[in-house]
């Protein structure tokens, strides 16, 4: 049996899925837009169970029109936004829209953080700006009663874009070491999550 790899790209204004055979050769695709919230203060959100919606869309257009056996998929790859974030509980729930990497909320938090700006570029191999989700969700803790709540009580999950599906199509939180360390929060040198930057 041919064997192939179903590919999911999440980006900002669409999702689009590929299936590659064994020579690397595209033999299916399906895309699908993506709605994103763009709020006249630079704020840009995006709503998780819209993504979700969004790259099942993709899948399923792209496996339509695939002609080989759907068994032989044998994994799947997702690259995807990589500081867009979403907040969760527990029960897959989100917390708050997620958080578009365009978004400006945190240019005062970045302001505030200067003066750590070498210990944070040191630990992470980043500059302090908005970009990076880390400074974002200082955000969402300072002005969502909601997240504020969650992240004090530790019931708090958060990820990028690729984690937030993998737990909502699994139940399971992973998360692969090249989307931690772009957040702010994890220490380059260990691979670790930061507690002094948490």
């Amino acid at each position: 049996m041919s064997k192939y790899i179903l590919s999911i790209d999440q980006g900002t204004s669409s999702t689009k899925a590929l299936i590659f055979d064994e020579q690397g050769k595209a033999v299916a695709r399906g895309a699908e837009p993506l709605h994103t919230h763009y709020f006249p203060n630079g704020y840009v959100e995006q709503e998780p169970a819209a993504i979700i919606d969004n790259v099942l869309a993709a899948v399923k257009k792209c496996l339509q029109a695939f002609k080989g056996d759907l068994n032989g998929i044998t994994c799947i790859g997702i690259s995807n936004q990589r500081e867009t974030f979403v907040l969760w509980d527990e029960n897959g729930k989100p917390l708050h829209n997620a958080v578009v990497w365009q978004c400006k909320r945190s240019v005062d938090i970045c302001e505030r953080l200067s003066s750590h700006a070498d210990i944070i570029k040191e630990k992470t191999g980043l500059l302090v700006d908005p970009y990076f989700s880390g400074t974002k969700l200082m955000w969402l803790n300072e002005n969502v009663p909601a997240v504020a709540k969650a992240i004090a009580n530790g019931s708090a999950y958060f990820g990028t874009i690729d984690t937030w599906l993998l737990y909502s199509f699994t139940k399971k939180y992973f998360i692969d070491y090249t989307t931690p360390s772009s957040s702010l929060f994890s220490n380059l040198h260990t691979l670790n999550w930061s507690a002094a930057l948490l």
